[in-house]
């Protein structure tokens, strides 16, 4: 019996990289899975042929999208168990180069669709009896060189770390667990639209840096997090942050 056996997942950002990898581990778990993305026919192409994936489109930005997939998931699969809040977007604009309209775009995208996603799926979980909430946060949250310059996005990620433990304390009454996974120098679609397709090639530019070889981590790292803090196997743990960094923090 897989790990997230009758429990039903949301997860945000899933037609490529980590999110496209929690998609495929959480089917293999057990889990029917709602896969969202505004990448709609890409999130198709990827996922066809996958068992009890739902795909639907999600502007994470969006009140009324975030509304729609929740009752669609509801619908479809009849409750939500899980969410992964993995969908988020970094535009390196340093704090003086950074405009308002840059900066309110980089909240948007990354902070206020935390808030959105809480707010449209608690009430779903508080009427099951309980639930788990993933959010990816960043290592530009906690160590100010880890941003690569990009100030919106490292304030945008602070600011979903500062709110996963407010709803961790504020709704662990109903069950529901809040608890934050911090990427590392991960392979993802960024660094390849950067034109680094290679983890070795990452990790290269990263030695000296992160101690542990090599010296970069991939998508299914982070799912492999997703997955332990989504399944019962951590259900005593709430507001908690696990890095996935190879000992970049530590060092």
């Amino acid at each position: 019996m897989g790990r997230l056996h009758n429990k039903v997942a949301i997860i945000t950002g899933a037609a490529s990289s980590m999110g496209l990898a929690a998609v495929k581990l959480f089917t293999q778990e057990g889990a029917k899975v709602v896969a969202t993305d505004i990448a709609f026919e890409q999130l198709q192409t990827v996922t066809a042929g996958m068992e009890n994936v739902l795909c639907l489109t999600l502007d994470v930005t969006s009140e009324e999208q975030w509304n729609k997939v929740v009752a669609d998931a509801k619908s479809a699969f009849g409750k939500v168990d899980i969410l992964i809040n993995n969908a988020g977007v970094s535009f390196h604009k340093t704090l003086l180069e950074e405009t308002l309209e840059g900066w309110n775009r980089t909240v948007n995208l990354n902070l206020t669709s935390v808030f959105l996603g809480l707010q449209s799926v608690i009430p779903a979980m508080q009427e099951n009896g309980g639930g788990s909430i993933v959010n990816c946060v960043s290592l530009a949250a906690v160590i100010g060189s880890a941003d690569n310059g990009a100030a919106a996005y490292a304030a945008a990620k602070g600011g979903v770390r500062a709110l996963s433990k407010h709803a961790a304390v504020n709704f662990a009454k109903d069950n529901i667990r809040v608890n934050s996974v911090y990427p590392g120098a991960i392979l993802t679609g960024a660094a390849e639209r950067h034109g680094v397709t290679d983890r070795a090639v990452l990790g290269k530019a990263f030695e000296g840096i992160i101690p542990l070889p090599p010296f970069a981590g991939e998508a299914l790292d982070i799912a492999n997090g997703y997955l332990y803090l989504a399944s019962d196997e951590s259900k005593f743990v709430t507001g908690e942050e696990l890095i996935i960094d190879g000992g970049w923090s530590s060092k």
